[in-house]
């Protein structure tokens, strides 16, 4: 053996090591997306605490859209350690990322209020949520790419659907830490510091998933690839300036992420935005209630992960895509049945005391003797009223209808992961695969919250925040059916294994 050759890690090798890789990523990653979620579970109660008081309304739409920020700048936390990642290494960037996360979490929970700090506090809370999209934008990329470049060929969408489970744990773990930490003080002392806790324990997770992760060696098929002076030394120039792999970022974003990214958002926090806000559901049900079928949901991301590995990627995305466009709007007539306070639309209401507007959801007014509508004389038309709380809502029903919409999710996005990765070259993967990712996860999916409650504020419709997610998921479908490649038959292992053969 001569003194230039390059020690290779074969497939079977890489393998050996699986288990403790996806325990490492995937940790990480959770408490990523944890910290991520923690901020937008809180958003009835923590809108009045960071924005001028006197319109409800307007408090909870400009936290949804600090909240929709976050999300806006993970396509630029993707190109930034996207290249980090392509010429340093996959491990680097994550780790970087890691603690930029952890940071801004903690940071939220000593940061003062609206009422203490005036208009500091929105803008110190919108710059820690540019750092936490920032930081989320480089970290999915490089713990995808990880684990899938440890992953055997025929394998690979089992593995990396590990990945994706982290996305909805982390969203589960985030609604299990606020409610424990909300029954275990008063609703006062919760709302006057307890919404703080949730904030300040990320610190110990994130110092957990530290120390998991600087115990890991970087990626073999990286490893080869600088070894050898084959990773890219301008990976932004080659993954954006040349337009064969361009042409594939763009099929890759419209053809895929972006119907995955709306069928993401509206499954789950959509669901529990509309639970809370629309159908007036006891925010702490609504919390268990999601809870309860993200956890029944879970188990089938590796379900279609595996599926993925002998059927393709393709079929099952774009199938979920187009299920969930044309279910989308039974599903939701289903919840608002299933709240039984017989909502029928939305409308803004002026409080007669403080003079503050609030979106109020209204039922008709119905007359006990009869059952049926009172009218108007005014308008000679149906007689509306503010609906009331729902307090027995038809909760197996309620969480049958959100795990059909988390199945929707693992469809498309148990084999994404492996298809990103499957669809550009090792030398420039962690770039090329972050961007189209973020932008259909931050951009079309993040944004869903804000224009579906300003839509729905708009129009009173309380179904008309779904439009938006049913033309993104039928367009996904659309450019995908004829454009979007299978790979799922693609060997990402070839480069390292022919130069084995050379050398």
């Amino acid at each position: 053996m001569s003194e230039n050759t390059v020690t290779i890690t074969t497939p079977a090798e890489a393998a050996k090591g699986l288990p403790r890789v996806i325990m490492a990523s995937s940790v990480g990653t959770m408490i990523e997306w944890y910290d991520f979620y923690i901020f937008g579970s809180l958003a009835t109660i923590l809108a009045p605490k960071f924005y001028p008081p006197g319109n409800a309304l307007w408090q909870l739409i400009a936290y949804l859209a600090t909240f929709a920020v976050g999300f806006v700048v993970r396509p630029f936390g993707a190109i930034f350690f996207g290249r980090i990642g392509d010429m340093a290494g996959r491990k680097v960037a994550f780790l970087i990322t890691l603690m930029c996360m952890g940071g801004a979490t903690a940071a939220i929970g000593v940061l003062p209020t609206y009422a203490s700090a005036g208009l500091v506090a929105p803008i110190a809370l919108l710059l820690i949520r540019i750092s936490q999209g920032l930081a989320l934008g480089g970290e999915y990329g490089g713990a995808a790419v990880y684990v899938a470049e440890h992953s055997p060929d025929e394998r690979r969408g089992f593995y990396t659907s590990f990945i994706q489970i982290t996305a909805s744990l982390g969203f589960f773990v985030s609604l299990i830490v606020i409610l424990i930490t909300q029954h275990s003080m008063s609703k006062d002392a919760f709302s006057d510091w307890g919404w703080r806790v949730p904030f300040l324990a990320s610190l110990l997770l994130v110092t957990i998933s530290l120390y998991i992760r600087l115990k890991m060696k970087e990626s073999p098929i990286f490893a080869h690839i600088k070894a050898t002076g084959k990773h890219s030394a301008r990976p932004l120039i080659e993954a954006f300036t040349k337009w064969e792999n361009l042409k594939r970022v763009l099929i890759t974003l419209f053809g895929a992420t972006a119907g995955q990214g709306v069928v993401w958002y509206t499954g789950q926090f959509y669901a529990l935005f509309y639970l809370q806000t629309i159908l007036k559901i006891d925010k702490d049900t609504a919390y268990i209630l999601v809870a309860i079928a993200l956890l029944l949901g879970m188990p089938f991301f590796t379900v279609f992960g595996s599926l993925s590995d002998r059927i393709g990627r393709k079929k099952l995305m774009l199938a979920a895509c187009l299920i969930a466009a044309v279910s989308y709007i039974p599903i939701y007539h289903g919840l608002v049945y299933a709240a039984g306070n017989n909502i029928d639309h939305v409308t803004s209401i002026t409080n007669k005391v403080t003079g503050e507007p609030k979106l109020t959801s209204m039922t008709a007014d119905i007359n006990p003797a009869t059952g049926l509508p009172n009218i108007d004389p005014a308008t000679n038309q149906t007689k509306w009223v503010p609906a009331r709380d729902a307090t027995s809502p038809n909760k197996p029903l309620i969480v049958l209808l959100i795990w059909i919409q988390v199945i929707f999710v693992c469809m498309v996005y148990g084999p994404i992961a492996a298809y990103l990765v499957e669809a550009f070259p090792a030398r420039i993967r962690y770039t090329s695969m972050s961007l189209p990712y973020h932008i259909g996860n931050g951009v079309f999916g993040g944004l869903l919250p804000v224009i579906g409650l300003f839509v729905c504020a708009s129009t009173g419709n309380i179904y008309a925040g779904l439009y938006y997610p049913i033309a993104i998921a039928s367009l996904t479908f659309l450019i995908g059916i004829f454009l979007l490649k299978e790979t799922h038959s693609v060997k990402i292992w070839d480069e390292v294994i022919a130069d084995e053969k050379i050398g």
